[in-house]
């Protein structure tokens, strides 16, 4: 078959150049088509540099015969880079698709080869798949706008620092009771002093032993202060802020059991998304069923865990606080109902089933008002 006839099998996208980022910290790997079935015509250039993708885009409409003023569709997997590629691209006049990783599909059959060549190629197949037609075989992922992203730092700073300073009280605790110290921990840090420490023979605490602690508890008091900030710091952007996710947390906090980490964090990850149904709402979080059939075999593998870990982790938290704050509400009465009487395996499953109905039902409450079936608010209390 000659050249000529077999473009003739081409799905051409006419008039336009697709272009699919593999994204690395040095180098970038750009694949670019026009065709199903034509091989991508490939290039790389330094990381983060935006004069040579320029050059790199007008090279490709220039090989491709295309004219200057062509539009130009890319994609590129959600990642390190975040959205400001998306954003340049954008400015730049391109239509850009943000995928998760997660979503795009790969050989099972024994073992594949992986390269980034090789990963640029598959990038680019699919992308003139989604633009010939084929929507739903990856998820796109919703970019939020500068402003958004930014408001979700402040909360996620607290929880990491919350996090640091669980590791730095736990370190203290472990390196005392190594020589048979038991201390006391108030909410400021550590009531005991060391001069008073005295190890299981009687004698003080060795001098290493000693500058070690010092360390750790001179940086768990720094962690302290940082957090007792960011914390002031967020209550009042939920008294005095007027955006849409301020007045999202502030409606949230009206009900009993939830406070300003759960409102908060529910506001800044999900205000800005425009949810259609509770399956997106799930799917989010990763708290979606994976159910498994095959021929006679079914089953469950538990949830899929592909979504925002930031919130799934508030989401545990609220459903247990949601248990105690709200006896008679439907989710905690359906909970004790199915759970309450099993071990702590069946609890924590269900656990996870209530935090994904418990999510749901914020969702309802946050955007349509619908307050969860037997929850008080604290007006009622």
């Amino acid at each position: 078959m000659s050249q000529t006839a077999s473009r003739k099998d081409f799905t051409a996208v006419e008039g336009r150049l697709l272009v699919a980022f593999e994204l690395g910290w040095e180098k970038w790997r750009l694949a670019f088509g026009r065709a199903m079935g034509e091989k991508p015509w490939q290039v790389v250039i330094p990381a983060r540099e935006v004069l040579a993708l320029t050059k790199a885009i007008g090279r490709a409409k220039q090989r491709f015969g295309l004219s200057e003023s062509c539009p130009v569709f890319s994609c590129y997997e959600a990642g390190r880079e975040g959205f400001w590629l998306h954003r340049l691209l954008t400015q730049m006049g391109v239509v850009n698709l943000v995928v998760d990783s997660s979503s795009i599909e790969v050989d099972r059959r024994a073992r594949r080869a992986k390269t980034d060549r090789l990963d640029a190629a598959k990038l680019i197949s699919m992308l003139l798949r989604y633009w010939s037609g084929e929507k739903d075989f990856w998820s796109v992922v919703r970019v939020p706008t500068p402003e958004q992203e930014d408001g979700r730092h402040l909360q996620r700073e607290i929880r990491t620092l919350k996090k640091e300073q669980t590791r730095l009280i736990n370190r203290v605790k472990g390196l005392l009771a190594s020589q048979g110290i038991a201390v006391r921990i108030g909410r400021g840090g550590f009531r005991d002093s060391l001069d008073e420490m005295r190890i299981w023979d009687g004698s003080p605490v060795a001098p290493g032993l000693r500058r070690r602690l010092e360390t750790e508890i001179a940086r768990q008091g720094v962690v302290h202060r940082q957090l007792l900030e960011l914390e002031c710091e967020r209550d009042a952007r939920i008294r005095e802020g007027q955006d849409r996710a301020s007045e999202i947390a502030r409606r949230l906090k009206t009900l009993r059991g939830i406070a300003e980490v759960g409102a908060e964090s529910y506001a800044r990850e999900f205000s800005w998304r425009n949810f259609k149904n509770r399956r997106q709402v799930g799917s989010l979080v990763g708290l979606a069923p994976t159910p498994y059939q095959s021929g006679d075999s079914s089953r469950e593998r538990g949830i899929s865990r592909a979504g925002n870990r930031h919130v799934r982790g508030v989401a545990i938290d609220l459903a247990w606080i949601w248990l105690r704050q709200q006896p008679e509400s439907e989710l905690t009465l359906w909970f004790n109902s199915r759970f309450a009487r099993g071990g702590p395996r069946l609890r924590k499953i269900g656990i996870v089933a209530m935090a994904r109905k418990l999510v749901i039902a914020l969702w309802r409450y946050a955007d349509f008002g619908e307050i969860p079936k037997g929850a008080l608010l604290k007006s009622q209390v």
